[in-house]
This record gives structure tokens, C-alpha cells and sequence, in this order.
């Protein structure tokens, strides 16, 4: 049927053929994208048209306006209809009548509805005192009725838009800072509002705003297909839903990628994320130069009365060979000549960064339009100015995203394409792969005073992910992106080496730190072998602080950075040569001795909970909880472990690191054994159980009249179960080579209550011995490494080990 067809129908047919028509137009695979929008706002018109014909008959002076997006044209399937009833108030009680039989076949279809009725000047009134108003009415867009009443309101309201700008745009400004605040940046959010995100399709509305004031103009190239994407992806998203909504959760992303043609969820969120970042972009630069104007218009008059009425001179203050600051902004120098000097983009933006200053866009955009492309490798200066624009801090951030919005980046950089706008689905991580990179090496930046080579920590920190956009393990494919491009800017091969071991080992510390026994030798030497000098384990030091800073709160803590700490302390001594020695077993303090003997005696548990607190630095003056330590002294007995660990869910109490050994009883009290569990937890909501409650819970969980599994059930049902994204199955692994003293089984899976208690009935089932365990959380994964023995005390043989973690693997899955 075509479109003639489908606006017959619903002429004809009234209500239920305007239905069926749209239905017919929403469903049909020819159609999607600004066509269908086009189309359906088309439909809507001559069907609200002939509604108002049929109602209002020969009543004068009134007429029906859309506004805001139908005004626009742009009516996506579950779009709200924004409607003005105009009238010259002649007949008020006429018009009540007729919107009446406006307004309800619009309701009674159940179509959304954004209504008012209003004179020309109590409209624009109101445009003059909310702004969200004024913005629907430059769209005005005349339906039915009086066509002169439309024209003379868009007419009014444009002028009085146009007269108040220097008002109403800081007003707007603000407002759009706020909705900011409140929604996030599109480009980062895994799921992203499209409409109120920053970046997103209000942000493009108040950019059309900006240019009918006529004071400022958006940079155009790219704007609008960018807004045409997202608008494409809310329609999607409609269809997908059958909902109005505009926040592309998590669940629904493959079905609208797969309405969309696109190969993926991941292919959907880039290109949501490239089209926002050009809007993000496009309003910076916008409203940078609105505030220019009015600066400038706020001083004109008293310079003209200084200088007799002539026209001033904007002052030019050099800061780099070529470069300039003019107007708060870095521009090129009149006598700056891109197609000769190859180094002057970068050279410009390590000026802007320095100074603290965005690049101007003409000046972007002349460099992308004529420099030469840099020799490869590159010349001295080009290295060093990039490296001091890395080292710039949180300037570093606005600049590179101006050169990036012009294709500079990927032309000096051509690995930068496959991690730009690449989202990371992990809740840890805060930023896109791309941004992410750059804010580690802002982070960086702060730790140059603690490397002897600085160069080499911002160029690592830049390209330490950069493996993320090939298949396989990143670390292992950055590797070589990191000693192509190393080489190619310019690093001599001693420098490369170190970058490239730098991008390969970037998680080697925080990983063995967090899940590795540090008192076992084979761990530290295997570390100080992987690094292989102290001013490369120094720069790695500082790679990692800075790579988990930048990734977001869950990856970096005191209590991680002081194991870190430890970590490095013990490699450099290997590295200046003090091989490790043998752990002795630590002598048990008093109270764990108190412990054990009173438990022995007792013939049941007995604990002490002591809360700790990070000491306190310069860093963090106030300190951050650390924990709290739990002693536990049991009997020597079976299935301790899923047992503590059960109890400890139930009380809703964390583990962040665990140590299990068997402590001789004192010659003098008894030649037995008892269990001894030396743990630190965190309380889940901020307040600790008692001691005693603590222990009559782990009674029962010992003589199995306290069902633990039952309790976490009960407590999970309790919740009500959310539509989400589906978390990837458990893994479990045998680290090879990790101890000599124990096999090391890894455990990567989604936490959840309970998670610990599971696997130690799993291990318990498996008939090993517990011997330490390190439990690392980030965000909602855990990664936990258990150090197990058999019963004798030695590793597991090569083939248990792997049958063992087989069948953790399968409990954890069921």
C-alpha cells in the first residue's frame, strides 16, 4: 500500500483506519529510518487534519500547531504528540469544544499526549517563562485551521528568541549542564538514556535552539547524521519495547541491533557512542563560542568609548612555533603553515594542553585539512610533543577528543581505529576503550615523579589497552601494536623492548598480588622473571596505579595498592639479587593461641572480630575502612570452609582475603590440632554482627542444623528478579607453575551471596585441603585463587588438578 493509500484509509475510515494505517506503516520491512519518521508524521497530520476540519467546521481564528519533535517531523512508533490549540480568543468556549473533540480520539487510541490551548500572547508568555516551552515552539509546525494565526506566532516567538538570546542562552546552557549531571555522557554509559544523556537528541534540539538565535552557530559537518542515528536507534528501540522509552537497557540491545541490520550489541553501542561524541563535540565548541560572543559583546561598548569608536584588535599571545592564544582559545599563528610543518598539530595540542586551553576549531580543522602526514619514524620533536601533551593532566582530555573529532588521532595513530568508541562491558570500567587509555594516562601524569623515565609510563599508559580491539588476549596482541608503534614514533629498540613488556605484563602485578600466595617464592620469582630489571618493575609500579585509577573506583583501594606495594618490594630484592627464602611457618600470636586452646577445650568454634583502618596519608587524611580481621579457632574437623564461608554470607559479611592452616597445640596443654582461620571481611552495609551471634551461627553450621543454602535462597526470593544482562558462565582453571607448595585453582564468576560457601562445599566434596585463599572483586566478578593440597599436604597431581577444576567448573555453571 503506498503512502497516498495508507492517508485515504485513514481519512476514510476515522480513528480505526488512522490504526490500522500506522500499524501497517510500523510493521512493513520497506520503510525505516527518516523515511518512515517522515511518513508516519505525515499520516498523523492529515489524519489530526481532518479531526479538526470535521470538529471545528467554519469556526475562525483557530488553528492546530505541532510542536517540538512532531513539529519537526520526527515521530518515531511510540512518540508522545505535541499538540498547541491556537486561538485569537474570541470564542474561549467554542475552543474548549472543539479541543475536547480533539484531544480524546487521541487518548482513546493511547497515544501519548502533550497538549495545551493558548492565545498568540499567552503562548509566547509562556515560552518567556519556561524555556522548555519556548524550545517546543521554534518548531511550530502549522496542521489545520487559521494558517496566518501559525505564521504570525513563529514569526513572534523567533523574533522574541532571537531579541533575548543573551538571556536565554546561558539559561540554556545550564540547563543542559544540569540534565548532564544528572543523565551521564552518552558515549560511556552501558546503558544510555538517548534523549537526556549528554550527547544525546536534547543536546541536538539545543543546538538547533543555539543557531535560530542567530548568535552562534553548531559545527555542521557530521551533526546531522549523528542525530539521524540516534534517532534511528530510538526507533528500534520502540518497536523492540512496544514502549516510549528512550534508555537503551541492557537486555533489549541485541534485538535492536538485529532491527538495526547490525552485527551486534557491540556494533549498536560504537555507533551510538560515535554519534554522540560528535554532538558532545559539536556543543563544546558551540557554547564555547557563545560565551565568546557575549564576552564580547558585554566589553565592545567600553573599548569603543576607549578607543574613540575603532574597531579592537584581539590580542595574539604566542605560546609554540606557530601557535597562538586568541580569545581564550589556541589558534594558529598567521604565519603558521600546516603543509610544511608535520609536527604543527601536535606541537599545537601539547600547547593547548599546557596552557589549559581548547584548540580552536578552525584551527583543528585547517590542520586536518592540509598537514602532512608525519615521516615514519617520526622526528624527535613530534615524540617529545606528544609525550608532553600526555603529560598535560586533565587538559590532555578536551584536546585529544578535539583532534580525534577530526580524524587527527587515527591518522597519527591508525591502531587508535580499532579501540575508539569501543565500549567495555564491565561494570568496573567507567569509560570506552579509547577513553579510558587517555584517562590513565592523565592519571599517569600525577606519578611521573616516581619513574625515572616518564616518557616511557605516559606512552605505556597510552597504549596499554590498545590490544582490546583485536581477538584474543589484549595483553598479548598489544604487545606487538605497542612495539609497531613504538617503533614507528620514533623509540630506539632498548625503549621499545621495555614498552612492549610494559603493554604485555600491565596486569601482572594488580593480578598477582590480589590472587597470589606473596609469601610463596615460585610467585615473587616468577614476577621478577616476567619484568627482568628494577627500573622496568618501577615504571610497571606506576602503570598499574595509574591503569586502575582510570578504570574506576572497584579497581583500586588502599588495601590494593599496599599489596601491590608488598608485591614490589619483594621483586625489587630479588632483582638486586636476595634470592626469597623458605617461608617458616608464622608463629601463632597470643590471642591465636588463646584461641585454639580454648577451642580445643571447648571441642567447638570460638572467634574475635577486630575492625582495622588503612593508615592514614596525604593521599587520604581520612583513611578508608580496611576491613575487619576474623579469628576463628575450630576442632580439626571436615567441611570448615563452606561452613565459615556460609555464615559469613548469611550475615551478609564479605571476604576480601582468607588464610586457613592447622597450629600445633602448646606441648603443655595437649599434643592435638586445631583449625586455624585468619580472614578479613567487610560488612556489606556498613555495620558488623556480633561476635556471639557469629558464633552460635557457625555451631549450627558445623552439627548441619543450620541450612544455609535454604537461608540464601530465602533471602534471594525476597528479591524481586529484574530482566537483565545474562552474566557469562563460570570458569575455572589450573594455574600452571604458580606454587611449589600447592595447586593454585582459579575461579573467575559472577559474585553473588553465597558464591564462597559453594565452592568450599565443592572442594570439600573433592576430598583437598584448603590451604590459603585470596578472593578478589571487581565490581560483580570475582576472581578467587585457591591454594589446595591433598590430605598429605603436597600438590595435586597434574590429572586430579584438572579434573577437579572440571567439576568445580560444572558445579558452578548448575
Amino acid at each position: 500500500m503506498t503512502g497516498t493509500d495508507m492517508r485515504t484509509e485513514a481519512e476514510d475510515s476515522g480513528p480505526s483506519g488512522y490504526a490500522a494505517a500506522r500499524l501497517r506503516l510500523l510493521t512493513e520491512g520497506a520503510r525505516s529510518g527518516p523515511p518512515r519518521r517522515a511518513a508516519l508524521a505525515e499520516l498523523t497530520d492529515d489524519w489530526l487534519g481532518g479531526l479538526f476540519t470535521a470538529a471545528a467546521g467554519a469556526l475562525p481564528g483557530v488553528c492546530l500547531v505541532a510542536v517540538g519533535g512532531y513539529g519537526r517531523g520526527e515521530l518515531s512508533p511510540r512518540s508522545d504528540l505535541d499538540l498547541l490549540l491556537l486561538h485569537d480568543g474570541s470564542d474561549t468556549k467554542a475552543v474548549a469544544a472543539l479541543a475536547d473533540r480533539l484531544w480524546y480520539p487521541v487518548w482513546d487510541l493511547g497515544l501519548a499526549l502533550d497538549h495545551s490551548v493558548r492565545t498568540p500572547g499567552e503562548a509566547r508568555r509562556t515560552a518567556g517563562e519556561d524555556l522548555k516551552v519556548q524550545l517546543g515552539l521554534l518548531d511550530a509546525r502549522h496542521l489545520a485551521g487559521d494558517r496566518g494565526l501559525t505564521a504570525g506566532l513563529r514569526t513572534a516567538v523567533l523574533a522574541d528568541w532571537r531579541n533575548q538570546a543573551p538571556k536565554r542562552l546561558p539559561e540554556l546552557q545550564e540547563l543542559c549542564a544540569e540534565r548532564a549531571e544528572r543523565q551521564g555522557e552518552l558515549q560511556y554509559l552501558l546503558e544510555p538514556d538517548l534523549k537526556e544523556a549528554r550527547g544525546g537528541l536534547r543536546d541536538a534540539t539545543a543546538l538547533r535552539a543555539v543557531a535560530a538565535s542567530w548568535l552562534a552557530d553548531a559545527p555542521r559537518e557530521g551533526l546531522a547524521d549523528a542525530r539521524r542515528r540516534l534517532l534511528d536507534v530510538r526507533d528500534a528501540l520502540h518497536l523492540a519495547t512496544g514502549r516510549a522509552t528512550d534508555r537503551l537497557a541492557l537486555q533489549e540491545q541485541d534485538q535492536v541491533a538485529d532491527g538495526l541490520g547490525l552485527l551486534d550489541a557491540d556494533t549498536l553501542l560504537r555507533q551510538v557512542y560515535e554519534a554522540a561524541r560528535v554532538i558532545s563535540y559539536a556543543s563544546d565548541v558551540t557554547w564555547r563560542e557563545v560565551g565568546r560572543v557575549l564576552r564580547s559583546r558585554a566589553v565592545r561598548p567600553r573599548l569603543r568609548a576607549m578607543l574613540g569608536g575603532g574597531k579592537p584588535v584581539a590580542e595574539r599571545s604566542p605560546l609554540a612555533e606557530g601557535v597562538v592564544e586568541q580569545d581564550g582559545e589556541v589558534v594558529l599563528a598567521r604565519a603558521a603553515r600546516p603543509e610544511r610543518d608535520p609536527v604543527l598539530p601536535l606541537r599545537a595540542a601539547a600547547a593547548a594542553a599546557q596552557a589549559g586551553l581548547p584548540l580552536s576549531l578552525h584551527a583543528v580543522r585547517r590542520m586536518a585539512a592540509t598537514a602532512r602526514p608525519l615521516p615514519t619514524p617520526w622526528p624527535a620533536e613530534a615524540r617529545e610533543q606528544l609525550v608532553t601533551l600526555l603529560g598535560s593532566g586533565r587538559p590532555t582530555v578536551d584536546v585529544w577528543e578535539a583532534l580525534e573529532a577530526e580524524g587527527l588521532i587515527s591518522r597519527l595513530l591508525p591502531d587508535w581505529e580499532r579501540v575508539r568508541c569501543r565500549p567495555q562491558r564491565n561494570a568496573v570500567h567507567l569509560w570506552t576503550v579509547d577513553r579510558h587509555l587517555i584517562e590513565t594516562a592523565v592519571r599517569a601524569s600525577e606519578l611521573t615523579r616516581r619513574v625515572s623515565r616518564p616518557d616511557l609510563l605516559l606512552v605505556a599508559a597510552l597504549l596499554h589497552d590498545i590490544g582490546k580491539g583485536w581477538p584474543g588476549d589484549h595483553s598479548v596482541a598489544g604487545e606487538i601494536i605497542a612495539r609497531d608503534v613504538a617503533t614507528r614514533i620514533g623509540f630506539d629498540r632498548s625503549d621499545v623492548a621495555v614498552l612492549s613488556l610494559l603493554v604485555r605484563h600491565h596486569l601482572l602485578l594488580i593480578e598477582t598480588a590480589t590472587r597470589r600466595d606473596l609469601d610463596d617464592p615460585a610467585t615473587v620469582r616468577s614476577v621478577a622473571e616476567a619484568v627482568g630489571t628494577e627500573s622496568t618493575l618501577e615504571l610497571l609500579h606506576a602503570l598499574t596505579e595509574a591503569d586502575a585509577l582510570a578504570t574506576g573506583p572497584a579497581a583500586w583501594s588502599s588495601w590494593r595498592g599496599s599489596l601491590v606495594a608488598d608485591l614490589v618490594r619483594r621483586v625489587c630484592a630479588v632483582l638486586a639479587g636476595d634470592a626469597p627464602e623458605e617461608p617458616e611457618p608464622a608463629a601463632p600470636t597470643a590471642e591465636q593461641e588463646r584461641l585454639a586452646i580454648e577451642a580445643y577445650r571447648t571441642r567447638g568454634p570460638v572467634l574475635a572480630l577486630r575492625a582495622q583502618r588503612e593508615p592514614v596519608t596525604e593521599a587520604e587524611p581520612s583513611g578508608e575502612p580496611l576491613g575487619v580481621e576474623l579469628v576463628i579457632a575450630v576442632p580439626d574437623q571436615p567441611a570448615v570452609l563452606p561452613a565459615v564461608a556460609g555464615v559469613l554470607a548469611v550475615h551478609r559479611l564479605t571476604v576480601r582475603t582468607a588464610e586457613l592452616r592447622t597450629l600445633r597445640l602448646p606441648d603443655d596443654v595437649d599434643d592435638g590440632f586445631v583449625l586455624l582461620l585468619n580472614w578479613r571481611v567487610a560488612a556489606e552495609y556498613g555495620s558488623l554482627p556480633q561476635a556471639t551471634r557469629l558464633r552460635a551461627d557457625l555451631v549450627r553450621a558445623l552439627d548441619g542444623s543450620l541450612d544455609i543454602a535454604g537461608r540464601l535462597a530465602e533471602r534471594d526470593a525476597a528479591y524481586p528478579r529484574r530482566r537483565g544482562w545474562v552474566a557469562p558462565p563460570p570458569r575455572v582453571t589450573v594455574a600452571p607453575a604458580a606454587s611449589h607448595h600447592a595447586t593454585v585453582i582459579e575461579v573467575r564468576a559472577q559474585d553473588a551471596p553465597g558464591l564462597l560457601h559453594r565452592i568450599g562445599m565443592a572442594l570439600e566434596k573433592a576430598g583437598v585441603r584448603v590451604r590459603s585463599m585470596h578472593v578478589s572483586t571487581l565490581g560483580s566478578n570475582a576472581v578467587d585463587a585457591f591454594y589446595v593440597t591433598t590430605g598429605a599436604g603436597e600438590p595435586l597431581p597434574g590429572q586430579d588438578a584438572a579434573s577437579m577444576a572440571r567439576v568445580l567448573e560444572e558445579t558452578l555453571r548448575a
